[in-house]
């Protein structure tokens, strides 16, 4: 009988944690390239993409007796890229020729310059699938007020209800949004005050 690919990597990892050479060459033949992939998407640039793989890597290799077995591997692993990708990202936005280039693209220009485009992407997407998940009032509320610029007084006129209605689903939306929000993400909380 075949094994899943979480008991392979749950045995992988034992034997890295022994010091294994094989089970990490086996690691590295299995993530390398899902890893490069996505890290060309995160930052258009294979050069960079290839160094962090290879960061990745020793990052493994030298965080191997820590790893547990029972978590994920792939988890840790992409954790580790999104990381060092996004601390790129970072240094990238210090260099005075990055903020040329994002002086140029209005999508990151209208957010605020200390997140990246991913993040910014990363967390509308988030926001928008917690805000399909509000019950159906609270929804229309919430995108009558934040996406159309209505004021509680008229969004309470167009739906026939008093404005302490819209103010307290307001609220509880703005609070389900916030406690739901993936705290994972390095957003800086200006920016989450522009969805919030």
């Amino acid at each position: 009988m075949k094994k899943d690919s979480k008991a392979v990597d749950q045995e992988l990892v034992t034997r890295l944690k022994k010091g294994d050479m094989i089970a990490f060459d086996l690691l590295y033949e299995q993530y390398s390239h899902k890893l490069y992939i996505f890290i060309c998407k995160l930052l258009k640039n294979e050069t960079e993409a290839e160094e962090i793989v290879q960061e990745v890597f020793v990052r493994l290799w030298e965080s191997r007796e820590k790893l547990d077995n029972s978590k994920l591997l792939n988890s840790f692993i992409f954790t580790v890229a999104y990381n060092h990708s996004i601390d790129l990202i970072r240094k990238r936005i210090n260099t005075k020729k990055y903020l040329e280039h994002l002086k140029q693209n209005p999508l990151i220009d209208s957010a605020p310059s200390a997140i990246s485009q991913f993040e910014y992407n990363e967390l509308n997407k988030q926001v928008e699938k917690l805000i399909a998940q509000l019950p159906e009032r609270q929804k229309q509320i919430y995108r009558l007020h934040r996406e159309e610029g209505l004021s509680h007084s008229e969004i309470a006129t167009q739906l026939g209800i008093s404005k302490n209605t819209v103010e307290n689903h307001m609220a509880k939306a703005l609070k389900y949004l916030r406690d739901h929000l993936d705290s994972t993400f390095s957003i800086n909380l200006l920016f989450i005050s522009l969805f919030l």
